[in-house]
């Protein structure tokens, strides 16, 4: 029986392995899966991944499934009872992004066709591929991140730092973090 090499990042937790080997740095073009990850890595800011991870059917659940269109139009009344959910992280500057975030990705969407067009297009609809012998090499930001996080921050979108950003291109497979002895570096 051979063992099969992840990044050492997800070693040990089955909830961080099967987030591993089934969707991270896996390429995304779709529009409602590039959202989730952009609120999930946005409510990351300051805490673990794991931590999200954990409570993302909740996220699911309180912001109906990451629909986008619902949640432009959350009114005080939703935004409140958000702040009751124990379930999700309930920071009240975090929540009220969601909503502002939800708006400008519907923006981008009419000016562009799809956010997924416009995300893309910041590495030319391929993935940038990395060598890394170990996890912990990887950057926490670049040069490309900062200029995506200044260009999702100029069109109104709220906790896009350039370090979130960065997570998200790892999340979404726009960069391959991966390690080179991962089995999942040559997968995606």
């Amino acid at each position: 029986m051979s063992i099969k090499h992840r990044c050492g990042w997800c070693v040990g937790d089955d909830l961080y392995e099967a987030y591993h080997d089934q969707e991270w740095g896996v390429p995304v073009y779709d529009d409602d899966i590039l959202f989730e990850f952009l609120i999930l890595e946005s409510f990351q800011a300051g805490l673990s991944w794991i931590t999200v991870l954990r409570k993302r059917e909740n996220f699911r659940k309180a912001l109906d499934n990451f629909n986008y269109k619902k949640i432009a139009n959350y009114k005080k009344e939703k935004i409140e009872s958000l702040l009751q959910d124990a379930g999700i992280i309930r920071n009240k500057l975090k929540i009220n992004a969601t909503v502002t975030n939800a708006q400008a990705f519907i923006k981008i969407q009419e000016e562009f066709g799809s956010f997924s067009k416009y995300i893309w297009d910041f590495v030319d609809g391929k993935p940038i591929v990395n060598n890394l012998k170990h996890y912990k090499d990887a950057p926490a930001n670049t040069p490309l991140s900062d200029t995506i996080s200044k260009d999702l921050k100029k069109r109104g979108f709220k906790f896009v730092g350039t370090t979130v950003v960065y997570a998200h291109m790892q999340a979404t497979g726009m960069v391959n973090d991966h390690e080179i002895g991962c089995f999942r570096y040559r997968e995606v």
